[in-house]
């Protein structure tokens, strides 16, 4: 079996954002930028799964610019067999992101494909619902728990009320969740050879795929700026305070 895991470039989560002084966005020149985390959790388990023999091969793909390379040889220093590139210079949205991804599977042949549940940068939480849809296989979202088991995949899901178990016949897409795993370190000897493994390059254009945005970012600012607490008395002032001042009761 093999297994497409779909990564994405961001800004590191240990930055602080800015933004742009035109307030049209975030701030990427110049910045530390790393694999989504929620992707790197998907690369994580796609690697265990192969490691227990549930998986013959795992390929990542990203779709960005030329740098997005630092971060498909991260992944395969962390155990990914080899990388697909797909350039452009857009910055995608989902939509166009999943119709990509529906090109790739086709052309791949994956039985199952693991991606981060959202991206930190925009959160939108949309690609592998997008992609399940387009392709018309079951999706397993906020996974917490993934087995492959006699031809199927059992997903432990993340719900407000606890977890969710649901089987899917492969092929299928599953989302990976914060407590699905602890992603590894690359080490040294590992991010070696990854300098090794294959990366292929595919221009955008090459799929046909319309990558065009469908949303307009009207305008991005800093979040307001929390005002600072008091210290009361005694209980009856703090009821009064929140009855007249703050309005809450």
């Amino acid at each position: 079996m093999k297994i497409l895991v779909p990564v994405k470039r961001v800004v590191d989560y240990n930055i602080k954002p800015r933004v742009k002084a035109d307030g049209s966005g975030v701030e990427t020149a110049g910045v530390k930028m790393s694999m989504n985390p929620f992707d790197e959790i998907a690369v994580e388990e796609a690697v265990r799964l192969r490691e227990k023999g549930a998986a013959s091969e795992v390929v990542v793909v990203s779709i960005g610019v030329q740098q997005a390379q630092d971060t498909l040889r991260t992944a395969m220093a962390m155990g990914a067999d080899r990388a697909i590139l797909v350039l452009t210079e857009e910055s995608p949205e989902p939509l166009a992101v999943a119709k990509v991804l529906k090109k790739l599977v086709e052309k791949e042949g994956p039985s199952l494909v693991v991606l981060g549940k959202q991206a930190i940068d925009d959160d939108m939480n949309a690609t592998g619902q997008m992609l399940a849809g387009l392709l018309g296989w079951g999706q397993g979202t906020f996974a917490s728990k993934v087995e492959v088991v006699d031809g199927r995949v059992n997903v432990s899901r993340e719900i407000d009320g606890g977890t969710e178990q649901v089987s899917l016949a492969l092929p299928a897409i599953v989302t990976a969740d914060l407590r699905l795993n602890e992603p590894r370190y690359a080490s040294l000897p590992n991010i070696m050879k990854a300098k090794k493994k294959p990366l292929e390059t595919i221009p955008a254009a090459d799929l046909g795929v319309d990558m065009a945005p469908r949303l307009t970012v009207v305008s991005v600012a800093e979040p307001a700026e929390r005002k600072a607490g008091i210290k009361v008395g005694s209980a009856a002032e703090l009821v009064e305070k929140l009855r007249n001042e703050a309005k809450v009761i």
